[in-house]
C-alpha cells in the first residue's frame, strides 16, 4: 500500500508517492523544471565558491594568465608570468578576464585576486550544461524523467568539482552538451516523422554551431571530437549522413569560422607559430603519446573512478549497461552508445588520465540510465543489483570519515565539527536511497541520491574546507604580507613554487633560484618579504656571512601540499627600511 489514514482520517501518503508527486510538480510545465534544474545548481556550485582557496596546480595558472591579461590589456597573447602558455585557446581567459573586469566595474574590493571571480564562467558553464542536458533529454524522455535525468547529472561530483575550479572544464562540458543535444535532435527528428532533409529549429542550429565555435576556442578539438565519433559511427549504422543536413553545415561550417579565425590568426602572427607548436607539438601529442605532467593511468582507470566521479548516478549507470546492449538498435540507445563509448575508449587508451576528461559524456550517461529505468531495468532483484547499489551510501560515509581523519592528522587533532551535520544528513539520506532501491522503487532511489548530493556537495566545499586551514597555505602566506611593518612590500619565495602564491601575491613575485639569491633579495633594499620552505633553508642560512645570520623570522606556516602529497614548512623573513 502507498497510503495510510492520519488522525482526522484523511488520506497521507507514502513517501514514494510524495516523491513521485514533487517530480510532477516540478515537471508540470518547461519554466518549473527549469526553475528546479536552477535551484538545485544553486544549491550544489554556490557554497565555497567564495571560501575555497585557490585550487594548485592549474586554477591559478589560469586565474594568474587571465589576471595578465588585465594588466597588460593583451587580449591576444597568453602568459604566466614571463612564460608564454600556449596550451590552451583563449576562450576561457576572456571569459574570466570579462568576469573580473565586471567586478572590479561594481567595485568589489581587490577584485583581481578574488578567485570567486575568476570561477564564474565555471559557474555559469555548469548551470548551463545542466539545462541543456534537460533540452538534450527532452529527445529521448518526456519532461519528468527527463528533469530526472538533468538532475542526476547536475548532482554528480565530478560536475560539482568543476563548478569550484576557474579552469575549462565547466565551460567545455556545456559547449559539448550542447553541440550533442542538437545532434541528437537531428539524428531522432526523422525517426519521428520528420524529414531527413527538412530544415532544423534555429535553437537547434545555433545550439551545435555555437557549441562548437565557443568549445573551439575554450579546449581546441575536444567539442569537435565529441561530435564527429557519434556523427561517423551512426553515419556508418544508417549508411547514409544525409540525417545531418538539417543542421545546415555549410552556414554553420561558416558561422565557426567567422567566430574562431581572428584569434587564430592574431596568435599564429603572435607567436609565430610557437602557439601550435606548444598546444599541439608538447600539450596534445604529449598526453597522446605518454604520461603528461605524471598523471598516468591504465586502461580502465576512467571506468574505476566514474564510481566516485559520478555518484550518485553511478551505480544504476552500470546497472543501465546490459539494457543498452540488449536495445541497442534503437535510435534513442544507438545515440547514446555513440556518444559515450569511442570517445570513453580513446580516452582510456590515453596514457594521461585526468578524471574530468570524461565529464562531457556524464549527461548522456544520465539520459541512458533513467531511460533504463523508464523501461523497468534497474531492477534490484538482478544479480548483483542490491550490492552495486550499496555505492550509493559507501560515497559519502567514506568520504565523511576521511574528512574527519584529515582534519586530526593534518590540523593537530581537528575535526570539522559544523560540516558534521550535514555529511551525517548526507549519509542517512544515501541509505534511504539504497533502501528505496531495495525495496524496488528505483525512481525513488534517483531522487534521494539526488537529494543526498544536495547535502554532500555544500558540507564538502562550503562549510568543510574552511576547518581544514593546513590546507590554505598559500593563503596563510599572502596574508602575512599585511603584517610587515612597512606599505606594499616586494615579495619573494625560495622553494614553495605554487602557482596559487603567484597569483595571490602578485604577478611580480619573485622565484629566486638558491640561498644566494635569496639573500640578495633580502639585500636590495626597500621593504621586502621572503618565503623560504624548509627543504630550502640550510642552502638560504649558508648563503649568509659568519657572524652575520639572516634576520629574524616574522612567522612560520605549517601546513600540507595537496598537489604534491606532503607535508610543508615554510618560513617568513621580513626586511623593513
Amino acid at each position: 500500500m502507498t497510503t495510510s489514514l492520519s488522525a482526522d482520517g484523511a488520506p497521507r501518503l507514502a513517501p514514494v508517492d510524495r516523491i513521485g508527486r514533487g517530480l510532477d510538480a516540478l515537471s508540470l510545465t518547461h519554466g518549473r523544471a527549469v526553475a528546479a534544474l536552477l535551484a538545485l545548481c544553486l544549491i550544489l556550485f554556490l557554497p565555497g565558491q567564495i571560501s575555497l582557496q585557490p585550487m594548485d596546480r592549474d586554477e591559478p595558472r589560469f586565474a594568474q594568465a587571465s589576471k595578465q591579461m588585465l594588466e597588460s590589456g593583451d587580449l591576444v597573447d597568453i602568459r604566466f608570468q614571463g612564460e608564454a602558455r600556449h596550451k590552451k585557446p583563449v576562450g576561457i581567459y576572456w571569459a574570466q578576464a570579462a568576469a573580473v573586469a565586471a567586478g572590479e566595474a561594481l567595485g568589489v574590493p581587490g577584485a583581481r585576486t578574488q578567485i570567486a571571480l575568476y570561477r564564474i564562467p565555471s559557474l555559469i558553464g555548469a548551470i548551463a550544461s545542466v539545462l541543456l542536458a534537460y533540452w538534450g533529454a527532452l529527445a529521448f524522455l518526456p519532461r519528468r524523467p527527463a528533469l530526472l535525468a538533468a538532475a542526476l547529472y547536475g548532482a554528480c561530483l565530478m560536475l560539482s568539482a568543476e563548478a569550484h575550479l576557474a579552469k575549462t572544464d565547466a565551460l567545455l562540458a556545456a559547449c559539448a552538451t550542447a553541440s550533442l543535444a542538437a545532434l541528437a535532435r537531428a539524428w531522432l527528428a526523422p525517426r519521428d516523422g520528420t524529414p531527413t532533409s527538412g530544415p532544423t529549429s534555429g535553437s537547434t542550429f545555433a545550439a551545435f554551431w555555437l557549441g562548437m565555435a565557443v568549445g573551439i576556442l575554450v579546449k581546441g578539438p575536444m567539442v569537435p571530437l565529441f561530435v564527429a565519433l557519434p556523427a561517423l559511427g551512426l553515419s556508418l549504422r544508417a549508411r547514409s549522413a544525409r540525417w545531418l543536413l538539417p543542421l545546415r553545415p555549410w552556414p554553420g561550417l561558416a558561422l565557426t569560422l567567422l567566430l574562431v579565425a581572428p584569434w587564430f590568426a592574431a596568435i599564429t602572427w603572435k607567436s609565430g607559430g610557437a602557439f601550435y607548436a606548444e598546444a599541439v607539438g608538447h600539450d596534445m601529442l604529449g598526453k597522446v603519446g605518454g604520461a603528461a605532467e605524471r598523471h598516468w593511468g591504465p586502461p580502465g582507470a576512467y571506468a574505476l573512478v566514474f564510481f566516485a566521479t559520478f555518484w550518485p548516478g553511478a551505480a544504476f549507470a552500470a546497472m543501465s549497461l546490459p539494457f543498452a546492449w540488449r536495445a541497442r538498435r534503437e535510435p534513442a540507445v544507438a545515440f547514446l552508445i555513440a556518444a559515450v563509448l569511442p570517445a570513453w575508449l580513446i580516452f582510456e587508451a590515453v596514457p594521461t588520465k585526468l578524471p574530468h576528461y570524461v565529464l562531457p559524456l556524464m549527461p548522456w550517461l544520465a539520459i541512458l540510465t533513467v531511460l533504463a529505468l523508464s523501461r523497468g531495468a534497474l531492477d534490484p532483484r538482478l544479480r548483483g543489483a542490491r550490492l552495486t547499489a550499496l555505492l550509493v551510501p559507501a560515497i559519502p560515509v567514506a568520504l565523511s570519515l576521511g574528512l574527519c581523519l584529515a582534519g586530526w592528522r593534518l590540523d593537530a587533532h581537528t575535526i570539522p565539527w559544523p560540516a558534521l551535520p550535514l555529511l551525517a544528513a548526507a549519509c542517512a539520506v544515501a541509505i534511504l536511497a539504497w533502501l528505496a532501491f531495495a525495496q524496488g522503487s528505483a525512481e525513488r532511489a534517483l531522487a534521494l541520491g539526488v537529494l543526498a548530493s544536495a547535502l554532500l556537495g555544500p558540507a564538502v566545499l562550503g562549510v568543510a574546507q574552511r576547518s581544514l586551514p593546513a590546507l590554505k597555505v598559500s593563503p596563510r602566506l599572502a596574508a602575512l604580507r599585511d603584517r610587515v611593518p612597512c606599505p606594499n612590500p616586494q615579495v619573494a619565495s625560495l622553494g614553495y613554487r605554487e602557482p596559487s602564491l603567484v597569483f595571490l601575491i602578485g604577478t611580480g613575485l619573485a622565484l629566486p633560484p638558491d640561498g644566494a639569491a635569496a639573500r640578495s633579495f633580502l639585500e636590495g633594499g626597500g621593504c621586502r618579504l621572503l618565503f623560504v620552505e624548509s627543504r630550502d633553508r640550510d642552502d638560504f642560512n649558508a648563503a649568509w656571512p659568519v657572524g652575520r645570520g639572516a634576520p629574524a623570522p616574522l612567522a612560520e606556516v605549517e601546513g600540507f601540499n595537496l598537489n604534491t602529497g606532503r607535508r610543508v614548512f615554510v618560513t617568513a623573513y621580513a626586511v623593513a627600511p
